[in-house]
């Protein structure tokens, strides 16, 4: 008889499951730097940090750099279906890979905790909360959040992965040639 266990989908240490705690890590810190700029910044307001970067508090109903953001309404949606597609994907993801795989572990984590963050927002406000702006004389970057800063380098962690892998010999431990 086997262990009923065994057929458990989801195990703390099954493949990168362990790095789980990271995604959890951005969901809170994202949720809690965003609940603190709502608390104690008026909307469209601006606190300087340093002459480059700003506090600004503003509301994203779009993706990236806005994309959408003056749709109808629809656009909420359609990033909240696509944000639990791309997370329930993720964490495919992570439980398949080999558990000596860190960094695209790490990054698979840090894009399911910024997916996430991101997601609890528009579930919750319709809109994104975006409030860490750099700016420099008549260049500025648009404002985005921990979130989308944990995609980000959570996408340079899976192409750095990515490169890695790629020159890697894949050929079984007896020397043997891989079967396709």
């Amino acid at each position: 008889m086997t262990n009923p266990l065994a057929k458990v989908w989801f195990t703390p240490t099954r493949g990168g499951s362990n790095w789980l705690w990271l995604s959890f890590f951005v969901v809170i810190l994202d949720q809690a730097t965003k609940a603190l700029v709502i608390s104690t910044v008026k909307f469209q307001d601006s606190i300087a940090l340093l002459p480059i970067l700003d506090i600004v508090y503003l509301e994203n109903t779009g993706a990236a750099f806005s994309i959408l953001a003056q749709a109808s309404g629809w656009q909420r949606w359609f990033f909240i279906a696509l944000a639990v597609v791309v997370s329930v994907t993720l964490m495919i993801w992570l439980r398949r890979i080999r558990s000596d795989q860190t960094i695209l572990a790490i990054g698979l984590s840090l894009v399911l905790g910024g997916a996430l963050g991101n997601v609890i927002d528009r579930v919750m406000h319709g809109y994104v909360v975006d409030f860490i702006y750099f700016n420099w004389r008549t260049w500025d970057f648009p404002a985005f959040n921990i979130a989308d800063t944990a995609i980000s380098i959570g996408a340079a962690c899976l192409l750095i992965d990515a490169f890695l892998e790629s020159g890697q010999d894949r050929r079984p431990a007896d020397g043997t040639t891989p079967s396709k």
